[in-house]
Order: C-alpha cells, then structure tokens, then sequence
C-alpha cells in the first residue's frame, strides 16, 4: 500500500551555522524516508530576533527559534508542546546532555517547547596572527582590555540588541556582589540605579574606542571584518560561532576562547543559541516528531549536524576530539562560558524589550553620543514596564 507524500516547510536563519546543516539534515531524513521532502528557507538574523512567532508558526511545520519566545508559545499556544510528541526518556535524556542552560531555555509553564539544537553565548575571539604582530597577548581582564582597545585593535558589536546583552552581562557580574538590586529582580526596573549607572559607564568607557561603524555590525559581521581584514586583533564579547574557527571557511581563522574578568571574577556572558519546535498548526505531526528526535540526538549533533557547519547543542558534541580537533578546540575551550551563561527572561512579552526597538536602543545611543545615564535608566525601565503589559511605547 503506497502512501500520500509528506512535505514539511521549515524556517531557520540566513547563515550556514543556521541554514547548512538544517537542509543536511532533511535531505538525509528524505533519504531515510521515502516519500517525505523537508523544505527549509531562511530569514535575516535581524528577523530571527524579530519576527513575530504567530506569522511563522501559521506557515510553516517546523521552527528554528529564540528562546526567549517560549513564553509567548505557552501563552497563545502556536506550538506543540514536546511533551506530548518525545518520550520521556528522550527529554531527560537532552535534560542530562543540556550545554550550560540551553535545555532549560526552551521549557516554560512545565512544558518543552523546542530542542536545543543549537548553543551558544558571547564568547572572546581572536586573531594570534595579529596580537604577535602587535608584540601583546590575549587580554585577561576588563583593564586589559580597555588597554587593548585604547591601541585600535577591538571590535565589539554594537547593533541594538547585542548592546543589551552586553547590559545584562556586566549587570550579572556585578549582582553577584550585592545582596539586592540584581537583574530583573523588580516588576518595575530592570537594574537598581547605582548598578545600573556602573554599568552604563563601563560600556561607554569601552564604547569610547570602537570604531562608530560597529554600532551598525552583529556579530556575524564582526567576525567577517576580522578574518578577511588584518586591521583588527581581538573581540571581547561576540556570540561565537564556531565556524570562524574552522580552516577553509575565512581568509583568516579566529582562536576562541573564554571572557576577561571584570573586578576579580568571572563575567557571565547571555544565552543565546537556536532550538528546534513544531508548529501547532502542523499536519503531520508524526513525521515532523520523527525528524526533531533525529536532529537533536546524540548521533547526528555529534556528526551530520556539526559536519555541516552547525554549532551542536547537545552536550556530548560539545566534547567530542574530532569537532574539537575541526575547531582547533573551539568547543572545549568556550564551554566554561557556555556553562555558566546568564538565561535571560522568557515571559510573553520579553521580544518587545529585547527586540530592535527596545531596550538596546537607548544604551546604544547612550554609548555613542553620550547623555544622561539616569534618563536612559528609566527609558530601559519603562520599556520593561510596557512589555509585561503588553504595550508598546
């Protein structure tokens, strides 16, 4: 008896991390299953972080998503909950092999609402051809660093949200030594106001020497600056990316390494990573189930996946000598960082205040231009405000 053949459409993102070992993959399921064809597109990064999750989940079968849309799939119901599709065992199974919070990051409301089958944080990256030239090392400390960027050699992103993640990092930093007034500990600001100011002025006084055009330049940006021109040496903070580290794929090829230190302890850098979910919409739920259990496994993260350009999310890939040995040790030096990576919020309306127009915004021109620290305290404030309510500023 012959069968009806199965199609599911499938959106990631426009980067070969994102978009490469996705097709790999549903090309090899295709193989595996005949009469079943997976069709992936792609969108901007900028999109990713933008796009609303109810447009996608109406047109397509399966999602690479955000974590931080979790919240707003448990609200308004535009995904499978994956309780109900994976067996127990297989969840606890990528509970147990989870890089740093990235299982965690997809589970809202008691429900799993994607695989992580992509992780990653800001990271500091490299170039050593560059630093020798430059007669210097590799920066352990905030000092450091500024000493580094004062000689014209440091990129950072600086595009809107990359900014507020950069927010949150030294914010959890310097909660840790406090008793009160950390991150998201009030409903009504964001940071207390002392914290909030000292962060603030550490930013600016790193933004002071950056290149202006790095205010427009994600991190994907950034590492194409660095490796296909010698003008820039180091990169204190960029979500990684793996295939920087890989030969053959840049002009040059980055080192990857942990964060500096900021006043004697370690900096706790922002998740950030992709995750597998299917939408509620989606016909067919068992082949849609099927293909989500192959990517996140243990077999196709430590090979299929990772072989193609993507950046594994599962523990195990993460250790493995041979992905270690392709990325001269890209995954076994960024997992200290990886492990200890702040989770950022995840209720409905989170993507308000950490999208293009939200919270980054003011910090962004802050950095840039200058002002009053105070004012830009209460904009992030209000913003914060607004997005628990839904409303728009």
């Amino acid at each position: 008896m012959t069968h009806p053949p199965v199609h599911l459409r499938g959106i990631t993102w426009d980067h070969t991390r994102g978009y490469v070992p996705m097709v790999a993959t549903a090309q090899r399921f295709g193989e595996l299953h005949p009469g079943v064809s997976i069709s992936w597109e792609k969108r901007s990064l900028q999109e990713f972080a933008d796009q609303p999750l109810e447009e996608l989940a109406a047109k397509y079968d399966l999602l690479v998503i955000d974590h931080p849309w979790a919240g707003f799939a448990s609200e308004h119901g535009v995904l499978k909950s994956l309780n109900s599709l994976l067996p127990s065992d297989y969840l606890a199974d990528q509970a147990e092999q989870t890089v740093g919070p990235s299982f965690e990051s997809y589970s809202f409301d008691d429900q799993q609402w994607a695989l992580a089958i992509d992780a990653a944080t800001p990271v500091a990256s490299w170039r050593p051809d560059l630093l020798a030239q430059n007669d210097t090392t590799v920066p352990a400390t905030w000092e450091e660093l500024l000493a580094l960027a004062r000689c014209g050699l440091v990129l950072v992103p600086g595009i809107a949200q990359d900014t507020l993640m950069n927010f949150y990092m030294l914010g959890c930093r310097l909660s840790d030594d406090v008793s009160e007034g950390g991150l998201f500990t009030s409903e009504e600001e964001v940071i207390s106001e002392t914290l909030g100011l000292e962060i603030l002025e550490r930013l600016r006084e790193l933004a002071n020497w950056l290149p202006v055009e790095s205010f427009e330049w994600n991190p994907i940006r950034i590492y194409e600056m660095m490796t296909q021109h010698d003008e820039w040496a180091y990169c204190p903070f960029a979500y990684g990316y793996s295939n920087y580290a890989r030969a053959g794929y840049a002009r040059r090829r980055l080192k990857y390494g942990d964060v500096v230190q900021y006043k004697d302890g370690p900096l706790r850098t922002t998740l950030g990573g992709t995750g597998l979910a299917v939408s509620s919409k989606c016909k067919h739920l068992d082949t849609a189930t099927a293909y989500v259990k192959m990517v996140a496994g243990a077999e196709c993260q430590q090979t299929q996946f990772t072989e193609n350009g993507g950046q594994p999310g599962y523990r195990k890939a993460w250790l493995d000598d041979e992905m270690n040995r392709r990325t001269d040790n890209y995954f076994c030096d960024t997992l200290p960082c990886l492990d200890r990576a702040y989770l950022r919020p995840r209720y409905s309306g989170s993507l308000q205040f950490q999208g293009r127009d939200g919270g980054g915004a003011p910090i962004r021109a802050y950095l840039m231009d200058g002002g009053d620290p105070k004012k830009v305290l209460e904009q992030l404030n209000a913003m914060y405000r607004a997005s628990q309510q839904g409303k728009s500023l």
